[in-house]
């Protein structure tokens, strides 16, 4: 098989993966590779869970689609039990993170048409990345993702990440922005963190100017970081409007767009929808991984785990000139290079690790919130020989094999 059919939209790696089974992916050959992608912050669960894999298959024989044109009990639930864990009054059940960004902005739109301004402004961060659409696009940061596909959404605004006084300015300086859209750490934008009390003085500053805090949770949620939503590490920020997708359905398409006060009244019949989104099979899906995830604890594990991992990584790469900076919050960790973290990938590809890397110089980890400590410190191995000496992976690669029987 080729992939000559398939429009050329990924630079993708000489692999191709046939199954799963909890933190470990299995190629065509029966290779055996340590995942730290996760399909990028998608599959905390792992691959192949027991428990999940019965749900869906339940559900399959149940009721996969209905329309939204009744109830659906098991999106009731889902958006009751989204509520409860982001202190959120209602949601709006769809089926990609993209989707949930665009609902989001429909809702700060909507709500300054009510009050009254004519072309509502919504304030964005430098380096931010909300997905693939022309509204996200719009939204995320300036470059490549954007080249080629002018005219853009208007009706942006955009200033440094972190900058608290920056956005407050703005807000004080333009009272047609409504609404204030970032992600509580970057993703895409490099594992970025921003200072302590900058959710909360973002909060502040919307409360004074009546705009609408908005947070893209969509990798940063659902244990990544050690806590339901990322935002929840640092007191008085929580948001109006809040993303989730990724996690939420361990591979199986499923997102949200949650609020609460007058953004969650915003939304009337008609203004907005979905065909395929809160679907019985997405929901039930989706419903099962956070029970799955409240049962494995895996806010605590997230949060052991990834200290752990870390402390390996400063200890191993103390030191080296090629790292400009080790962070991270939970399992959602990025390791900086001065120059391109390319060769590391490989390298870890040779040894059955599968990294990630984004903005060319930034080794992002976002493994599976199950996995073991063991499995931590060979990913923080792996990552630190490809670091210190690239060569090490042609030398050794053959010592993580395990061929399927």
């Amino acid at each position: 098989m080729n992939s000559t059919f398939l429009m050329n939209t990924y630079a993708r790696m000489p692999i191709a993966f046939e199954r799963g089974d909890g933190a470990w992916l299995f190629d065509e050959h029966g290779t055996r590779y340590l995942d730290a992608v996760s399909g990028i912050a998608v599959c905390s669960l792992g691959h192949a869970d027991p428990v999940l894999a019965e749900a869906i298959c339940d559900q399959v024989r149940t009721l996969v689609h209905t329309a939204n044109l009744g109830h659906i009990r098991l999106q009731e639930r889902l958006a009751e039990r989204l509520c409860a864990l982001s202190g959120m009054d209602r949601a709006f059940i769809t089926n990609t993170g993209a989707e949930a960004i665009e609902c989001a902005l429909k809702i700060a739109r909507r709500h300054g048409f009510e009050r009254g301004i004519e072309c509502p402004r919504i304030l964005v961060v430098d380096g931010a990345f909300h997905g693939r659409t022309l509204g996200a696009i719009s939204a995320s940061a300036p470059g490549k993702l954007q080249h080629g596909f002018a005219p853009l959404v208007d009706g942006f605004v955009r200033v440094p990440f972190g900058d608290a006084p920056a956005a407050a300015a703005a807000l004080a300086a333009d009272p047609t922005i409504v609404a204030v859209l970032l992600e509580p750490i970057q993703g895409e934008g490099g594992v970025r963190i921003p200072p302590d009390g900058y959710l909360a003085a973002l909060r502040s500053a919307c409360d004074e100017h009546a705009a609408l805090l908005m947070l893209d949770e969509i990798q940063t949620g659902l244990c990544r970081t050690g806590a339901w939503f990322a935002h929840q590490h640092e007191p008085d920020c929580r948001p109006d409007v809040l993303t989730s997708a990724k996690a939420l359905g361990n591979g199986v398409p499923v997102a949200a767009c949650v609020a609460r006060g007058g953004a969650a009244d915003v939304l009337t019949p008609g203004s907005h929808g979905t065909t395929y989104g809160g679907s019985p099979l997405a929901c039930r899906t989706a419903l099962t991984v956070l029970e799955r995830m409240e049962a494995l604890d895996l806010n605590a594990r997230s949060h052991e785990l990834g200290r752990a991992l870390v402390d390996r990584l400063r200890e191993r790469l103390n030191g080296c000139a090629r790292v400009v900076d080790i962070r991270g919050r939970g399992l959602m960790i990025g390791v900086e290079l001065v120059d391109s973290a390319m060769d590391v990938r490989d390298h870890a590809l040779e040894r059955q690790v599968l990294i990630n890397v984004t903005h060319e110089r930034v080794i992002r980890l976002l493994p599976p919130l199950i996995i073991d400590r063991e499995q931590a410190m060979t990913i923080a191995d792996t990552v630190a020989d490809g670091i210190v000496d690239p060569d090490v992976g042609a030398r050794v690669g053959a010592g993580n094999k395990d061929v399927a029987r």
